[in-house]
C-alpha cells in the first residue's frame, strides 16, 4: 500500500475545539483520529475523509477548512451507536491542480474500499463526485450512484466541472456507473429535454416534490446504492444557509431521513456530502446540519448491523403473487419490515410494501419495470 500520509494531512483537534472539553459521551473520545499517526481501520466500520478542494467552482482559493468546521460540529455530538467504530483519516492534500486532487482522494477512498469499510467525504464540491465514483476502478466493481441535488450537473455548455461533472460520471469509458439515480431536483432548474434523455438511458430522476410527498420511496433507491452524493443545494436555504444556490428544498429532517436510508444501504460503500462553504454559513446552522445527516447515516449503519441477510429466508415472510402472467417472490424482513422483489433472473432488488400491493391487484409495480427495462 503506498505511503498515505503522501495524500493525507492530520487532524488539529486542539485548533477544532480551543476549550478541549469534550466529554466521554461525545464522539470526539471515540474515533481513532490522525492525529500524529494514520489510524489502523482493521476494526473500523466508517472512515472519515475531509476534503477542501472547490476549484471545481471557479473559485480560485484552492481549499477551505469546510471538513474541520463539520468536524467542529460532528465530534460534539453523543455516541449512541457504539457498534459502529469510527476512523478519521484527516484531510485530502490540495494538489497543484484541480485533477491532482481527484487523483489522491480517489486513491485514499481505494484503499478504504479494498478493506471493506465505508468512507463518509466531509466538504468540497459536488464534482469530487467524479473521483469518488472512480474509486471503484481499482477493484473493478461496477456501481449504482445516487445524487441529491437540487439541479443535475449534466451543463455540456459550462467549462466548470462543479456544472458538467456527470457527463464524465456516466459516459467515461469504461464506463462503471451500471445505474443512476438523481434525488430532489428542481424542475425550474432543469431543461426538460435533459430529463428526457435521462429517462431514454433508464436512468431514474426524483422530484423533490415527489421525495417530499413519498420518502418511505426513497428508501430502496438508497439501498440498492453503492455510492451516495450530497449536495447541500439540495437542502433549503432557511435549514442550510451557506446553501445560497436555491431557495426552496428539502428540509433540514428530511435531508437527515435521506441520510439514515444511505447509512442503512446493504450495497452502499461512499457516502458524500460536498457544496459546504464555511464563509457563507450563518451561526454554524449548515455545519450543524451536515453533522447530523452523519450522525443518521451512522444511525442507519447502526440499523443494518441488525438485518438479517438475504440467504437467510427463515428471517423473512415470504409472497408468491402473479402480475401481467408474471410469477414472482416477495420478502419482508421479519425484524425491520423491509421489502425485497425478485426479478426473472432470480435476483432480488429493494422495493416497498407499495410495490407488492401494486403486484397484487395484478398490475406492474414501475420499479420491476424500470429494473427489466435496464436488463434489455
Amino acid at each position: 500500500m503506498q505511503d498515505l500520509s503522501d495524500f493525507l494531512s492530520p487532524v488539529d483537534v486542539s485548533r477544532i475545539n480551543e476549550d478541549n472539553e469534550y466529554t466521554d459521551g461525545q464522539f470526539a473520545k471515540h474515533i481513532s483520529i490522525y492525529e500524529t499517526e494514520i489510524p489502523d481501520i482493521n476494526e473500523a466500520d466508517i472512515v472519515l475523509i475531509g476534503v477542501g478542494e472547490r476549484r471545481g467552482t471557479g473559485l480560485m482559493a484552492m481549499a477551505t477548512d469546510a471538513a474541520d468546521q463539520i468536524r467542529k460540529q460532528f465530534y460534539a455530538l453523543h455516541y449512541w451507536h457504539t457498534d459502529i467504530k469510527i476512523a478519521d483519516w484527516g484531510n485530502i492534500k490540495s494538489g497543484a491542480l484541480l485533477n491532482d486532487t481527484y487523483a489522491a482522494l480517489q486513491m485514499v477512498l481505494a484503499e478504504v474500499l479494498k478493506k471493506g469499510k465505508t468512507a463518509v467525504i466531509l466538504g468540497g464540491t459536488h464534482d469530487l463526485t467524479l473521483a469518488q465514483c472512480n474509486a471503484y476502478r481499482p477493484i473493478d466493481k461496477i456501481i449504482e450512484t445516487t445524487c441529491i441535488d437540487a439541479l443535475i450537473d449534466l451543463r455540456g455548455d459550462s467549462m466548470l466541472r462543479a456544472d458538467n461533472f456527470l457527463l464524465e460520471m456516466l459516459t467515461g469509458e469504461p464506463n462503471i456507473v451500471r445505474h443512476y439515480n438523481h434525488v430532489g431536483f428542481q424542475s425550474y432548474y432543469v431543461h426538460p429535454r435533459l430529463l428526457e434523455t435521462l429517462d431514454k438511458l433508464r436512468f431514474d430522476c426524483y422530484r423533490v416534490g415527489i421525495v417530499k410527498e413519498m420518502m418511505e420511496e426513497m428508501e430502496p433507491v438508497f439501498r440498492n446504492s453503492d455510492a451516495v452524493s450530497f449536495d447541500i443545494s439540495a437542502i433549503k436555504n432557511s435549514d442550510a444557509p451557506a446553501n445560497q444556490k436555491v431557495p426552496n428544498g428539502l428540509n433540514g429532517e428530511e435531508a437527515c431521513t435521506l441520510a439514515q436510508y444511505a447509512g442503512m444501504s446493504t450495497h452502499l460503500s461512499t457516502f458524500g456530502v460536498y457544496g459546504y462553504h464555511p464563509e457563507q454559513d450563518v451561526n454554524d446552522i449548515t455545519a450543524q446540519q451536515i453533522a447530523q445527516m452523519i450522525w443518521y447515516f451512522i444511525d442507519g449503519k447502526n440499523k443494518l448491523k441488525n438485518e438479517p441477510p438475504l440467504m437467510d429466508l427463515s428471517a423473512f415472510k415470504e409472497y408468491h403473487t402473479i402480475f401481467a402472467e408474471v410469477e414472482t417472490l416477495f420478502l419482508q424482513n421479519k425484524r425491520t419490515g423491509r421489502w425485497w422483489m425478485q426479478l426473472p433472473d432470480k435476483k432480488f432488488i429493494a422495493c416497498t410494501k407499495k410495490d407488492y400491493q401494486i403486484a397484487s391487484m395484478n398490475e406492474m409495480p414501475e420499479r420491476w419495470l424500470r429494473a427489466q427495462e435496464r436488463l434489455v
